[in-house]
């Protein structure tokens, strides 16, 4: 005897009362109106079948006080799969009279079935098993193929229309017993067993046009889509071959053009080859002037250079011996010192500024002598098309000459024909020998006036290729006019470089000027020291009275020592002035000796 597994059995009795429970709902919803209420025990008897169903095979969820086991967990996952059930799940959360997970599932429940999508959304729960199996065992309803017959037959609860008042009901203490006494059979429901399979006839052919309909609405969307497509591509064909013809009436047009431009081009193309070859002479000849002239700038600023680096060494050897003189020869030494820096400066700059015109001169010759050369390769290629256009007009001629003899042999041949025929009717035997011998001299001429032919289509592709070398030579001579104009900039950098030099030149004369004058203001220094060393101040306690007036002295009447006699003066006796060439002012002499007189500070340093 086999044995029977009892989860097998126990989705058996489930799936055969659900078929029960959904059959009595429609027949009698049919009988009844198709709206019906809360109270209808047909349709109470379905929902607790339908929790029976759905509760088969749960799994028991371990919660912090007691174990848990409710079919709202997956019935909130309908949420996520299928986005038009987030109405229902948000409705059911706010509903106030609800408080258990049971009561919840009940109420969404009921909500499905108003909306006649409970089967999408269960459909939707049975293709995700991978979701399913963290609710239910494998051997659970909804896991098998049972729950797939389920949710084919809640597609026919489609027909019955339900008004439920979900709100005041009390969905959390209700208790879910199957009543078995609705669905055994009795002596009426026998007697109208005939009626209900025509209604159940009725229904399945309803059913049947609005799944047809559904799939017509479908498919005439689908078939309006490729329509209004159709139409665009159309159009735009329409358009592209409009185009097309305008662009190749355009094409023709211009292929004309090119071919009239094409012998101008050649005419220009030599007279401006000529022209660039005059012109890249004189250019050379004049690069080759600005280059030597140039150099002897170069030269010339070196030695300049040169003997100011040996002034300038001569002019701190003597400022290292003159470290001890006074306060105010020491400034006017780091004034001299800082011109001297900027001068250097200056200098840098300056040889900074040769190096690039150098390079500049380098990068000018490289070009010149690049350009030479493209000019050569470009007159022999000239030369050599020359040559190349030279024979093939002689060879043209030549196979006119020949298809102008090969004509005047036929015609002969014909007259003479004819003649023959006029005159000699008896001889046809020995004109037929002739006629075979002039029919063998037309097959020669004719092979002849191939061979002429062929020649002639080798020539037009030596002049096609002629036509592409003249293009090409085209574009080369546009790229020595673009070498020109480049050239011309060059020169005007050159100018504008030259323009510098000169500027910096009489700078250089201007700083060499200014540094002989300090170098003469230097000498007077000297002198100036030379001649104080021999002599002793007096300090300013001793000096009170002026030598010659003998009057005392003031802010009014300033000390004046001599350098040569030792004498102090006041300013208003010493008023004898002599101009010197080192100084620009006036310098005050001494009346005795004739010596320079030099001011006395308040302290004892003169």
């Amino acid at each position: 005897i086999a044995i029977k597994d009892p989860t097998a059995v126990e989705r058996a009795n489930l799936l055969n009362m659900a078929k029960l429970s959904i059959k009595g709902l429609i027949e009698s919803a049919l009988s009844f109106g198709r709206t019906l209420d809360s109270d209808y025990p047909p349709l109470q008897q379905f929902f607790v079948v339908m929790e029976h169903c759905l509760k088969h095979g749960l799994k028991v969820r371990k919660s912090f006080l007691s174990y848990n086991k409710t079919i709202w967990g997956p019935l909130e996952l309908v949420e996520k799969l299928y986005p038009e059930a987030e109405e229902i799940a948000a409705s059911v959360r706010d509903l106030p009279g609800l408080k258990t997970p049971l009561g919840r599932a009940r109420a969404w429940l009921r909500l499905a079935l108003m909306q006649k999508k409970m089967a999408d959304y269960l459909r939707c729960l049975i293709i995700q098993r991978d979701l399913l199996s963290e609710f239910y065992e494998y051997h659970a309803l909804m896991m098998e193929e049972e729950g797939a017959v389920i949710v084919g037959l809640l597609v026919g609860l489609n027909v019955i229309d339900a008004n439920l008042c979900v709100k005041g009901e009390d969905l959390d203490s209700q208790v879910g017993v199957i009543d078995f006494s609705v669905y055994l059979k009795s002596d009426d429901d026998i007697g109208g067993k005939e009626r209900n399979v025509q209604i159940a006839a009725i229904l399945d052919q309803k059913n049947y046009v609005e799944e047809l309909n559904r799939q017509l609405n479908s498919t005439v969307s689908s078939l309006h889509a490729r329509v209004d497509s159709l139409e665009k591509s159309n159009t735009k064909l329409i358009e592209e071959l409009a185009i097309a013809k305008n662009n190749i009436i355009k094409l023709q047009e211009e292929n004309h053009q090119l071919r009239n431009e094409n012998t101008l081009i050649l005419m220009k193309t030599q007279h401006h080859l000529e022209a660039t070859k005059v012109d890249v002479e004189a250019e050379l000849q004049t690069y080759k002037h600005s280059r030597q002239g140039l150099d002897e700038m170069y030269s010339e600023a070196r030695r300049q250079l040169r003997e100011e680096a040996q002034l300038r060494q001569d002019m701190e050897n003597e400022l290292v011996v003159q470290v001890s003189m006074k306060h105010e020869i020491e400034l006017a030494m780091k004034l001299l010192e800082k011109d001297i820096h900027e001068k250097q400066d200056t200098l840098i700059g300056l040889r900074q500024q040769l190096d690039e015109v150098k390079a500049i001169n380098m990068e000018m010759y490289q070009k010149l002598q690049v350009s030479e050369d493209a000019v050569k390769e470009k007159s022999e290629i000239i030369s050599r098309l020359e040559d190349k256009t030279n024979q093939i007009n002689a060879t043209m001629k030549q196979l006119e000459q020949r298809l102008q003899q090969a004509e005047k042999a036929q015609m002969e041949a014909e007259a003479e024909d004819e003649t023959l025929k006029q005159e000699y009717v008896n001889k046809s035997e020995s004109l037929q020998n002739e006629l075979s011998q002039k029919e063998k001299q037309l097959l020669q001429l004719e092979t002849d006036l191939k061979i002429e032919k062929e020649w002639r289509q080798t020539l037009e592709d030596d002049l096609q290729k002629e036509k592409e070398t003249v293009s090409h030579l085209r574009i080369e001579t546009r790229e020595i006019i673009n070498l020109k104009k480049e050239f011309l900039k060059l020169q005007e950098k050159n100018k504008q470089l030259k323009r510098i030099c000169e500027d910096q030149e009489a700078a250089l004369q201007e700083l060499a000027s200014k540094l002989s004058e300090s170098k003469l203001k230097i000498e007077d220094i000297k002198e100036a020291n030379k001649a104080l060393q021999g002599q002793v101040w007096l300090k300013d306690k001793e000096a009170t009275h002026c030598k010659l007036c003998e009057k005392e002295f003031s802010l009014s009447k300033r000390k004046h020592h001599c350098r040569n006699c030792g004498e102090i003066f006041c300013n208003a006796c010493s008023d004898n002035e002599l101009p010197l060439p080192s100084s620009p002012k006036p310098v005050r002499v001494c009346d005795s000796c004739h010596a320079i007189l030099i001011q006395r500070c308040s302290s004892n340093v003169p």
